[in-house]
């Protein structure tokens, strides 16, 4: 890497057009994950809309005890801290989803509950946590986008992509970043005063909806039909016996 392919927090901030979101932007060369950092950060609630940047992440968190792999630069990697945010994390997740499906633009799309995909493929993923600080709940959204990856792993090129992959959209990291910080606050306004048309959104973009599939639920595996997604339950699912039943984001995964 140059020197010029080096995030500059004063260059993402120049001409941002938002309130909250990037509000000050702080960029780490290597962490262990900006989730980890941001954690620390929301315990002073005057942190709300910080921003924490990292070139490389050596243990990125992903669900369910997952990793998050990015080689050093070629990747969005962030964790916005959020200390003054009322809407759900149920809510929140399909938000961020939205948003971050609407910063790659179009063919972005979201495999529920936390994978943007291009072509079928993980280009993008998000992990919301909740932290209750004495100054209140706060949240920490983690966020990574695949931008200038050429192949990845064998063991991941059949699930991976990257922007400049596609060749299509933006693929500087520094405009990326300032559409992303856009995006999560106009969909938190949304959200706020709107949430129907998070909905509707997620919907256009579901990958999941009127498609059978099959969840991991507390240990217990079910299947049925996608049939929508409710802002404070989670996904909807018709069951293959029968009824139908609710699905949290926090409690859930997606069988492979």
């Amino acid at each position: 890497m140059t020197a010029k392919d080096l995030l500059d927090p004063d260059k993402i901030k120049a001409g941002l057009k938002t309130n909250r979101i990037g509000s000050d932007v702080i960029v780490f060369g290597s962490v262990s994950s900006t989730n980890d950092i941001a954690s620390e950060y929301a315990n002073n609630p005057d942190n709300d809309g910080l921003v924490i940047l990292a070139e490389e992440q050596l243990s990125g968190k992903g669900r369910g005890g997952n990793r998050w792999l990015s080689d050093k630069g070629k990747s969005v990697l962030c964790s916005v801290v959020l200390t003054d945010e009322s809407i759900s994390s149920e809510l929140l997740s399909l938000t961020v989803a939205v948003a971050v499906a609407d910063t790659i633009g179009e063919p972005a799309k979201i495999k529920w509950p936390n994978d943007i995909l291009l072509d079928g493929k993980k280009v993008g993923g998000i992990l919301v946590e909740s932290k209750q600080t004495k100054a209140g709940a706060a949240f920490i959204i983690g966020i990574g986008i695949n931008c200038h990856q050429k192949k990845f792993a064998d063991d991941l090129s059949s699930t991976a992509i990257s922007l400049d992959m596609k060749r299509k959209g933006l693929r500087d990291r520094t405009t990326i970043i300032k559409r992303l910080f856009g995006s999560l606050e106009d969909w938190l306004i949304e959200a706020r005063e709107n949430p129907a048309a998070v909905i509707q959104a997620w919907q256009e973009l579901s990958t999941q909806l009127n498609h059978r599939i099959a969840v991991i639920f507390n240990g217990k595996e079910f299947t049925g039909t996608c049939v929508g997604i409710d802002p404070e339950k989670g996904l909807i699912l018709e069951l293959d016996h029968g009824g139908r039943q609710f699905f949290t984001s926090q409690q859930t995964s997606i069988k492979k």
